[in-house]
């Protein structure tokens, strides 16, 4: 459905900022079909050690933890004003290992229930999938086929947001039946019309063109899956993801760009995990693992987890701010004034962008 026309100066929110909710803790869910790599991209996120075997359904019982967003301007900050020990606070992502996904799952099969009352509690959705040949690895359809594996998921979650729809409708009508002087709005109407329509064509309702008004209904009126901000994270395996090339990348990327859009991120949960291995063995090790991994030119930031997460961060609508004090926190005296003082967005002109 094509988007309106912004007026001059409007700009669309950001990632959970249409449709999000106000609350002291915003998270990212993995979602996924079994196997696909979930509790392994969870591991490397927060440092965990949840269960990741070879076998579906691994994960019943959500795991809920955080992992630091790395950021340049904190660490510039620390090493310049050396805040006491247990001062140093950086930013985090709240994140939540789901269990897997099947077709069916949204009238019950396979854990569904179980997943579909996560998912609806987080406020966005890291969608991994599955782009790598393993036949060691089980995959719950026999074949490796990623857009098939979009496609289960994006209509499973429709379907479940369908049914909600439907039950919200069928819940106004009756206190309206009730309530003989009253009658359905337009706006409530109309909203109810569009997200049907789209849901029956298994169209996430993030994707519609709706006014304000009608995206205040549907915050009032529902809680739905497919209003939640999705990044998509396609796990390669370590010789695709350092090669930059995959076979099914192309039908990826064109399946994304023609159900709306969104951030499409590729890495390899094999080579994050060796990196994370020769990061806990020492700088030396870590280095010279990176070096063997790209011997002609090394990126900035090899690990591509980092540029996942801050994208997760940033598609909750969360912001950075940065501020420092000269004393403990729990001392009375005032903060000295100072260039060291700075609040982001914007940050003062001292501190390295």
């Amino acid at each position: 459905m094509p988007k309106k026309a912004k007026d001059a100066g409007e700009e669309e929110p950001i990632g959970a900022g249409r449709f999000g909710r106000c609350r002291g803790n915003l998270k990212m869910g993995l979602v996924g079909l079994p196997n696909v790599g979930k509790s392994t991209t969870f591991n490397l996120f927060c440092d965990q050690q949840v269960a990741a075997e070879n076998f579906p359904f691994c994960t019943i019982e959500p795991t809920d933890a955080r992992c630091e967003v790395f950021d340049e301007r904190f660490r510039w900050l620390c090493d310049l004003w050396k805040p006491p020990a247990g001062h140093e606070i950086p930013p985090y992502l709240h994140v939540t290992d789901i269990a897997g996904l099947i077709r069916g799952a949204s009238e019950g099969d396979g854990l569904g229930n179980e997943f579909l009352s996560t998912i609806i509690g987080c406020d966005g959705i890291f969608h991994v999938v599955r782009a790598f040949d393993d036949e060691s690895v089980i995959h719950v359809d026999d074949s490796v086929d990623p857009v098939r594996d979009l496609e289960t998921i994006q209509s499973e979650l429709c379907a479940k947001d369908l049914t909600f729809v439907k039950a919200a409708e069928a819940r106004e009508k009756e206190l309206v039946k009730r309530d003989r002087g009253s009658k359905l709005s337009p706006v409530f109407m109309e909203t109810f019309k569009k997200m049907t329509e789209m849901l029956e064509q298994n169209k996430p309702v993030r994707d519609g063109d709706f006014t304000s008004e009608e995206v205040e209904m549907i915050k009032m009126k529902t809680q739905l899956i497919t209003t939640k901000p999705i990044i998509y994270i396609i796990n390669l395996s370590k010789k695709d993801f350092l090669r930059k090339k995959n076979k099914h990348l192309p039908k990826i990327k064109a399946w994304i760009e023609e159900h709306g859009g969104g951030l499409f991120m590729p890495y390899s949960c094999e080579w994050e995990q060796e990196y994370m291995d020769a990061k806990k063995s020492g700088a030396e090790a870590l280095e010279a693992f990176v070096k063997e991994s790209y011997p002609e030119k090394v990126p900035p930031i090899p690990s591509a987890l980092q540029r996942i997460i801050k994208q997760g961060y940033k598609q909750l609508g969360l912001i950075y701010f940065f501020t420092a004090v000269r004393t403990p926190l729990t001392a009375p005296a005032p903060a000295p004034a100072g260039p060291w003082l700075c609040h982001c967005p914007p940050l003062c002109s001292d501190v390295p962008s």
